[in-house]
């Protein structure tokens, strides 16, 4: 294979790499792009690609990353990972791992960690790489990547339920929850969401969203009830879809341009957090964006008539 073919066979590993430590579809893409230049350029001969490209993506998304966090300091509204439609890397041997770490809880729990515990977590306990592989990624000792990745795994536990949904589960009650929001319905609702359900949205200021979370079972239940319905009103659609390998759904205009996406968290036979993103600098890679504004717009027309 040339250069250019093994890295192509890669881009797959490099690009989920990168999206777990950045919870960001275009800056991931961007730091793929840059290993692809490093790589070019590089005089380098590894005795294992994957191992060298590996670390070049990690070095660059750590360096992103350290910088991405002063501006999401100053994000308005909260901060939510962009959603990904689907992971382009599979592996049966560890398919678990990756669903799981790709989910809005998990990249959202993977945000309390420092970049190199986060590096060190991504390399080890979701893409299996051996120790001596991730020090020479990160620039640390063995030793020191191994009290990373413990102290990492711990922060990680600490945030994370004790049971999870399985697929088929998670999906049913998504399925029911869509259709009491099609049918208005505040008690069918209410019944689906844990008792202490968030609901969530990121606009950045670019785009309406909820100024701040709505918690707890009844307020989300009228809040979704009251709006969701109204889509219809303006032409707009509630298309189910699976984000981050959760269930969950797009809103679309009447011309089939995106407004928002919607994922959901299922546990325990109950939805325990609705996140939304409308900002549309993390929704272009999904496809053509609708106005939010005006739809809004709409929307507040539509709910005084």
């Amino acid at each position: 294979m040339t250069p250019a073919e093994e890295f192509e066979d890669l881009r797959p590993l490099l690009f989920s790499i990168a999206y777990r430590l950045l919870g960001s579809v275009s800056e991931a893409e961007d730091a793929v792009q840059e290993t692809w230049l490093r790589y070019q350029t590089s005089t380098t001969q590894p005795k294992s690609v994957k191992a060298y490209l590996s670390a070049v993506v990690t070095r660059v998304s750590i360096d992103v990353l350290r910088s991405a966090r002063v501006r999401r300091e100053e994000y308005v509204g909260p901060w939510l990972p962009e959603p990904l439609a689907t992971d382009p890397y599979e592996d049966p041997a560890r398919s678990a791992e990756l669903a799981d770490s790709v989910s809005m809880a998990a990249l959202l729990l993977l945000e309390r960690l420092s970049p190199l515990e986060r590096a060190v977590f991504v390399l080890r306990d979701v893409f299996g790489f051996g120790f001596p592989e991730i020090a020479a990624a990160v620039d640390r000792s063995e030793t020191a990547c191994r009290q990373l990745a413990v102290r990492a795994r711990r922060h990680m536990d600490d945030g994370r339920p004790r049971f999870a949904a399985d697929q088929q589960e998670r999906d049913e009650l998504a399925a029911r929850f869509f259709d009491a929001v099609r049918d208005g319905d505040v008690d069918g609702l209410r019944e689906l969401l844990a008792a202490d359900v968030q609901m969530v949205g990121d606009g950045g200021g670019k785009a309406p969203a909820l100024a701040k979370g709505v918690f707890g079972a009844d307020n989300v239940a009228r809040l979704v009830t009251s709006i969701l319905p109204l889509l219809d009103t303006v032409g707009a659609k509630l298309r189910p879809r699976t984000l981050n390998g959760q269930p969950g759904a797009v809103v679309e205009d009447r011309d089939g341009a995106l407004i928002a996406t919607m994922s959901l968290d299922v546990l325990d036979g109950r939805i325990q957090a609705i996140r939304s993103v409308v900002n549309p600098d993390k929704l272009g890679h999904l496809g053509p964006l609708s106005d939010a504004w005006a739809v809004a717009h709409e929307l507040r027309q539509a709910r005084r008539g």
